[in-house]
């Protein structure tokens, strides 16, 4: 009795068992069929964008109208309706893709893109400067000469303002300071009116230190003979008259001799200027400006002028007082001795500069620089010739006797850059000129004529 109640409990419990499992299996068969049928619903809404749907069979229609159309639609549709799936909101027009295969794509993208951008980069940074086709020089400076000046009237306002310190200026100068104008514009017409106007109880040497080619011991010359004279109307039989001749050291030993009661007023355009930037000349500029009988008036626009003195020069020697006196005046004299940016320099320029040292050299210097032209001219695909290639050709023209003649003739053409020297395929060092193929041949026949 005791047994069979067991069984049938053990049989009861396994009965149960199975039930338990076939309802949970169900229920998990109820559950994804609704969500099926969940998931189908949601990929058919439509939203009605503000529209009330009056009834449910209305709706119903509506539905079937975008089942039936949505498969038909191309991708010049213009219909507004709208799709959704799995939550994104796509156009009906439109291929549906899912969320994870766009990032796919996008990444994908990503190498392509960079490949493109470093190719782009790279044809661009292959471009040079040289590949620019500029203008001639005296072509640009005739357009430029052509320009219309604007503000004038702004311009002559802003002088007529610095004159009112004319008098402050005179007396800072007569106190021992030296002036030096800086700012944006060219100060050479307000340095010229000021010391013709109030620069009146002396005399007044005025330097053009923007030109290259300035000379600074006739400009100490100057200066001295401008003090001589000076002294000479009051002491007569005044002997230290000043000459050409003397040395630097000389003449500047004259003026520091003089006493103060006369002195001379140094007008120096752009005192920062390429002919007077080294710093032997500047050194000499300062001796003369901490003489007493010396009064320094100077321009400068360079941004980096004040590395021309150390801390001595600029309070002891010249002793400056700065003031800031932009003028914005068009640089019309002052850049004209310097080169354009813009501009080539020129088949003339170099023909022009070139001849000048020819015409310097002996008739057998020329002949030798006439043969390397023409073999230049005549092998053009060459890299030049070398120095025993064209000490042959010499010798059979009967225009040198001995390599050392030849070397000596090379030495002053590579010191006036008419002839210069670059490697050869063979290893050697070639010669060859410089100088445009047209400005060449152009140079030649102005030596033949």
């Amino acid at each position: 009795m005791r047994a069979s109640t067991e069984n049938k409990r053990s049989h009861t419990g396994v009965m149960g068992s199975r039930g338990v499992m076939r309802r949970k299996r169900k229920a998990t068969v109820q559950r994804e069929e609704s969500s099926k049928e969940h998931m189908q619903s949601a990929s058919k809404r439509v939203p009605r964008h503000g529209r009330n749907a009056s009834t449910s069979d209305s709706k119903h229609r509506d539905l079937d109208m975008i089942r039936g159309e949505s498969h038909e639609l191309n991708t010049t549709s213009s219909s507004p309706f709208f799709l959704e799936k799995n939550g994104v909101t796509v156009s009906a027009n439109e291929p549906i893709h899912d969320a994870e295969e766009g990032v796919e794509q996008e990444v994908d993208m990503l190498p392509n893109h960079y490949n493109t951008k470093q190719d782009s980069f790279n044809k661009k940074a292959s471009k040079k400067i040289t590949d620019i086709d500029m203008v001639d020089e005296q072509e640009l400076r005739r357009a430029l000469a052509k320009l219309v000046p604007k503000h004038e009237k702004e311009q002559s306002a802003l002088l007529e303002t610095y004159k009112a310190s004319y008098w402050k200026w005179h007396f800072q100068l007569r106190c021992g300071f030296g002036l030096l104008m800086y700012g944006f514009g060219s100060k050479r017409a307000l340095l010229e009116d000021f010391a013709s106007s109030t620069l009146v109880d002396a005399a007044a040497v005025a330097v053009n230190g923007y030109l290259p080619t300035i000379n600074i011991k006739h400009v100490i010359y100057t200066i001295a003979d401008a003090l001589w004279k000076q002294h000479s109307t009051v002491e007569k039989g005044n002997e230290n008259e000043p000459a050409p001749s003397q040395s630097l050291e000389e003449l500047v030993s004259l003026i520091t001799n003089y006493k103060e009661a006369h002195i001379v007023y140094v007008l120096v355009h752009n005192i920062d200027g390429p002919g007077l930037r080294d710093e032997e000349t500047q050194h000499l500029l300062a001796k003369i400006a901490a003489s007493k009988p010396v009064r320094f008036l100077a321009s400068v626009d360079h941004v980096n002028a004040p590395l021309l003195w150390d801390k001595q020069m600029a309070n002891i020697c010249f002793n400056w007082w700065w003031h800031h006196t932009p003028t914005f005046a068009a640089y019309d004299i002052e850049g004209t001795f310097l080169p354009l940016l813009l501009a080539s320099d020129g088949v003339t320029k170099g023909i022009r500069s070139a001849a000048l040292v020819l015409q310097s050299l002996t008739p057998n210097a020329q002949s030798v620089f006439r043969t390397l032209a023409s073999h230049q001219l005549t092998h053009s695909e060459d890299l030049g010739l070398t120095q025993h290639q064209l000490y042959s050709l010499c010798r059979e023209r009967f225009l040198v006797s001995s390599e050392l003649t030849l070397r000596a003739h090379l030495t002053e053409f590579k010191d006036h850059q008419l002839v210069c020297t670059r490697r050869g395929l063979d290893g050697q060092d070639c010669l060859y000129i410089p100088i445009q193929t047209e400005a060449l041949s152009k140079l030649l026949e102005d030596l033949d004529s």
